[in-house]
């Protein structure tokens, strides 16, 4: 600022008017760094006499002021800088006067609004390379907080130059790291070097993380950093050897700043250093040397993952399949950072617990002496090893699209363990006891006995409707499908959701399965074209007749197909379903799929869910659909192993000969045999192949004879698909379900009388442990979920975390998913580890649990609690 300015600012200043109770006004004007010495003399005031201080005047200067001369205005001019407040004679006439100050420093601080102390003013000379720019002094002014002492003054300075508005430790630390680990080429840590901000920060990391290095050296930092947060959760004599990394006097400290970083948006950055610090320190060696359990409870390496899933896939690979283990781990790690990566080798592993559970359950094998028995049973019970080989196929085919040099071939010799639970022993066993027990039923009727037909469909399902009904038969949708389906609509809508079953006609091929779900009398065959042609009451139905079915027998009904449906516009696709009273709706993902590949099956399964929840969803809402009822033409067989020679039987084999007649058997066999696929065959009458059941074919009422393989033996033809198959008569190709919806309009009785019962909510979460109390910085809690996963009970993921009166956390954060099935109340618990965060706590505040639902649909549950710590630490005071 130059004199003219100065002389314009000091006469306004004494031009104001006086405060109450004053007489004159005393102007003190600091200068310690004597920039306006030289040039007092052409400082002359309208209304005020200008004196100087020289150091030595101080007594004769006071005597003016105070005694001889108290009417005057005065400009006292102060050069000097005092060590000592009693070093400083007129320090009670400046407690009663003005300041003011000219020089640049001066203009910063009260630009930023920074406190005018002697030690402030030191340490903005020092920072004078940065606050030189406006826009730089900008960001320290316009921080959440306006720094009020030394440290919260070096802290600003460092949050600007990272671009934070909150100047905190921890965000400060880790913009550091997001800009790369060599000191060299971090761009943060240069301008911290350009603007004399580094000593600062590395007082800051010695004193809140106990690291000291006689060279600056971030990777070094970072080895400590994790290695010390470690030992929050690991056992110290884990990491011998590393002591050198590690500083337990600031292990909370640590620990806190990993903790939050690893629940923030910017986790990636952390995932390149902690891979770093693993092999520096080359963790993961140490790591196989213990225990799963040593290892479940910490998650800030990722190479930990990697650890647990190596000792559990080999384990498996060697048939030691320990379910407690593997259930209780992934349930841990699950919750835990970086399990996303993992997730498919974690859900696998968690099928094969569950494979094994079945198995254990069934060690005995399967011995029902009746088929109706079997029926039942895997209506009941059984089909759920089908749903858990076919979760464990689309997690391994999710986890080829990514690459673990580690893990891959692991999971691969999981895949052989799987194969031999299910698909010989749970096939083998299940698909013997099936055969041996339907065969004379089969072989005599057709048909299992008091097991409701799918030729009986219409006539006791839609003719007796007494209400627009829709229809969706969805091709090769297994029993076990439908029941995953059920579940999802059940809790997804406000609906009443059943689900039975039925037997597929003979052969359970599509053609066969789509003219049994028409309006018929008879069923009946033609060889048309060396083709069997299927008909109901004489009529063909290929896909382009069944529509012309449906209207012989209600001329109020159509045939539609799902993909149509969809292409289609509301008002187009409402115009054509307005007035009927029956509506078919055809849709075709898992049997289209397995044209393309056998492995893309288990994968639509879970596409053909998602796009039959949207048809039920536009039948209820655009429709005004109520009545829905959800079938397939037929099962599946699906096996990922290839078939050995044992698995198949060649046409060739159906008859004995020997090799001279060899090429008259290939003549009998294609004359006798009319059609046939991987799992059936039609033959002429009089048939009588080896190695095949027969099966009672129409009811005897043609031509031709039914046969088909014991268990899950496959036909021999030419070309794929041997893997998914259909046609047969295990259990999981003739076991149709039929899903019957209800949708429940509000002003509905049933949903009046019921509404609790149909209400799908999340479930909840409560407080176990009776104290209120906690005395340790580290602790734990127990947890209950209330009602179990299932029917209009969905399950929900929780944030378990405590905070101050204020909201402030004051603690980690833990992830609670609620989503256990058990009816038994003391298998829904949950325990959690707490870690409070290292600040000073009062026995006489307020502090709250609060129970969070991560998507944020419910009202957050708060617990109040007390904490008596007796070795409380205060607030990081960073250069105190």
């Amino acid at each position: 600022m130059d004199t003219d300015k100065v002389i314009q600012d000091l006469n306004r200043r004494f031009a104001v008017p006086l405060p109450e109770f004053y007489q004159r006004r005393i102007i003190f004007w600091y200068d310690e760094d004597k920039e306006f010495e030289d040039k007092l003399d052409e400082v002359v005031l309208e209304n005020a006499k200008v004196i100087a201080l020289t150091g030595n005047n101080a007594f004769s200067e006071k005597k003016l002021l105070s005694v001889d001369d108290l009417t005057t205005n005065y400009l006292v001019y102060s050069p000097l800088a005092y060590n000592r407040p009693d070093d400083n004679w007129l320090l009670n006439v400046e407690l009663y006067s003005e300041e003011f100050r000219a020089d640049l420093v001066s203009i910063w601080m009260d630009e930023m609004g920074l406190a005018s102390n002697p030690v402030m003013r030191k340490q903005v000379k020092n920072y004078r390379a940065y606050f030189n720019a406006k826009d730089r002094r900008l960001k320290v002014s316009t921080q959440n907080k306006v720094p009020a002492t030394l440290a919260q003054l070096h802290m600003a300075v460092m949050a600007a130059i990272c671009g934070l508005k909150d100047a905190q430790p921890n965000q400060i630390l880790r913009n550091v790291f997001r800009a790369g680990l060599d000191l060299n080429n971090n761009a943060v840590y240069q301008d911290f070097l350009k603007y004399h901000a580094d000593s600062a920060f590395w007082a800051m990391v010695r004193q809140g993380c106990g690291f000291v290095e006689e060279e600056p050296d971030l990777r070094r930092l970072a080895i400590h950093l994790l290695m010390t947060a470690a030992t929050r959760t690991m056992r110290q004599e884990y990491l011998a050897g590393l002591d050198g990394f590690i500083s337990m006097p600031h292990q909370a400290y640590c620990y806190d700043f990993i903790s939050e970083w690893l629940h923030s948006d910017d986790i990636q950055q952390l995932y390149d250093v902690a891979r770093y610090v693993e092999d520096e320190v080359h963790l993961h060696q140490r790591f196989e040397k213990l225990m799963v359990d040593d290892l479940a409870g910490t998650e800030c390496f990722p190479c930990i993952n990697e650890v647990i899933l190596t000792k559990l896939m080999t384990e498996i690979s060697d048939h030691i399949i320990d379910v407690d283990t593997i259930t209780s781990t992934v349930e841990k790690r699950r919750t835990c950072a970086w399990y996303e990566p993992f997730e498919n080798f974690y859900d696998g592993i968690l099928q094969v617990a569950n494979m094994q559970s079945f198995f254990k359950e069934h060690s005995a094998g399967f011995h029902t002496a009746e088929a109706k028995g079997i029926w039942k049973e895997y209506t009941e019970s059984y089909y759920q090893m089908d749903t858990y080989y076919r979760l464990f196929h689309l997690s391994f085919q999710k986890s080829l699209e990514t690459s673990n040099i580690l893990l891959d071939d692991l999971f691969k010799h999981v895949v052989d363990k799987v194969e031999g639970l299910y698909t010989h022993w749970f096939l083998g066993e299940l698909g013997n006891n099936w055969s041996d027990v339907c065969a004379d039923e089969l072989a005599t009727y057709g048909k299992v006995l008091e097991v409701p037909q799918q030729e009986e469909f219409y006539r006791s399902r839609i003719e007796t409707s007494d209400t627009k009904v829709f229809v969706i038969i969805s091709d090769a949708m297994r029993y076990e499908v439908a029941v995953t389906m059920a579940d999802q609509l059940r809790r997804e809508t406000q609906s009443k959701v059943s689900i039975s079953s039925m037997q597929s006609i003979f052969p359970s091929i599509t053609k066969f399965g789509m003219a049994a779900l028409l309006p018929h009398k008879e069923l009946s065959v033609e060889l048309r074209s060396d083709i069997l042609t299927v008909l109901v009451d004489g009529q063909s139905t290929a896909s382009g007749y069944r529509d012309k079915v449906l209207k012989t027998e209600d001329p109020a009904s159509i045939a539609l197909k799902y993909n149509d449906i969809i292409a289609m516009k509301r008002a187009e696709r409402s115009a054509l379903v307005k007035g009927m009273d029956v509506v078919y709706i055809y849709h075709d993902t898992i049997d289209e799929a397995s044209h393309t590949s056998d492995t893309a099956v288990f994968a639509a399964c879970d596409k053909a869910i998602s796009e039959l929840k949207n048809l039920v969803r536009i039948i209820v809402n655009e429709f005004g659909g109520t009545n829905i009822l959800i079938t397939a033409d037929h099962g599946f067989l699906y096996t990922y192993s290839p078939l050995t020679e044992d698995d198949k039987v060649g046409r060739n084999e159906f008859y004995d000969v020997d090799k001279e007649n060899a090429s008259s058997l290939k003549r009998e066999s294609a004359r006798r045999c009319v059609e046939y696929g991987r799992r059936y065959a039609i033959m002429q009458k009089g048939a009588q192949p080896n190695y095949l059941l027969p099966v009672r074919f129409l009811d005897g009422k043609t031509e031709f004879a039914g046969f088909a393989p014991r268990e899950s033996i496959r036909i021999k033809m030419n070309g794929g698909g041997m893997n998914f198959v259909h046609g047969g008569i295990s259990l999981q190709e003739m076991v149709v379900p039929v899903v019957e919806y209800h949708y429940l309009r509000n002003y509905s009785m049933e949903y009046k009388r019921n509404k609790q019962k149909y209400d799908t909510k999340p479930v909840t979460v409560n407080l176990l442990s009776a104290s209120r109390k906690i005395s340790n910085m580290i602790f734990s809690l127990n947890f209950y979920q209330k009602d179990a996963v299932g029917a209009n009970r969905e399950a929900a993921t929780y944030q378990v975390y405590f905070t101050d009166e204020n909201g402030k956390q004051i603690s980690d954060v833990q992830k609670i998913i609620a989503d256990k099935t058990s009816d038994n109340g003391a298998e829904r618990t949950f325990r959690c580890q707490f870690n409070l965060k290292p600040l000073k706590y009062s026995n006489t505040a307020t502090y709250y649990l609060v129970i969070a639902d991560e998507q944020g649909l419910q009202i957050p549950q708060r617990e109040l609690f007390q904490i008596d710590i007796a070795f409380a630490v205060d607030d990081f005071d960073f250069f105190s």
